[in-house]
């Protein structure tokens, strides 16, 4: 999300640029025109003008596609979390009773919960205003406890019994069909 928010606002910089460029255009066109400057000139000034309105407006428009799509992205995911909320509240609530099986500490379950969101580990040193080392070793420890391989092993441990087997949605239709 923050790379979009930025790209927005260089796409939004660079509308009010073309529009800037626009205004001061068509200024020097009106003060040309009122100097005698060649019609050629005033043509090509006149097009620059035209060029830089139509940039303006199309990144401007961007801006509002943008803005919608991320809304309607927003809205779905919010749809998403309120439809699931009880799922998501057991699912986290199994994966804590998991965490203490495996007998990991409150900074190994933080760490794994972070690696399960997705977080690397250098964005799970900076949440937690710690070294990326301490974090690499609360993960190893964390993956030594469970008696996992690493990140992916962690992610499919919890995930592996919730997503349907590769082909099960043919199989099950092959079934009903019949």
């Amino acid at each position: 999300m923050q790379e979009d928010h930025g790209a927005n606002h260089r796409t939004h910089g660079a509308a009010a640029l073309f529009a800037l460029i626009a205004v001061l255009i068509a200024g020097d066109l009106v003060t040309d025109r009122g100097e005698g400057a060649s019609l050629l000139h005033l043509a090509v000034e006149t097009l620059v003008l035209v060029a830089a309105a139509a940039g303006a407006a199309i990144l401007w428009r961007r801006v509002g596609k943008a803005r919608l799509d991320l809304a309607a992205a927003q809205a779905e995911a919010d749809r998403w979390r309120a439809e699931n909320r009880a799922l998501v509240r057991g699912l986290g609530d199994a994966i804590l009773q998991q965490f203490e099986r495996w007998h990991l500490t409150a900074a190994e379950s933080e760490i794994g919960l972070f690696l399960l969101k997705g977080l690397s580990l250098k964005e799970i040193a900076a949440l937690r205003d710690t070294s990326e080392r301490t974090v690499r070793e609360q993960a190893r420890a964390l993956y030594r406890k469970a008696d996992l391989e690493g990140r992916h092993a962690l992610s499919a441990f919890f995930l592996e019994d919730l997503l349907p087997a590769a082909g099960a949605e043919d199989a099950a239709e092959g079934v009903n069909a019949a």
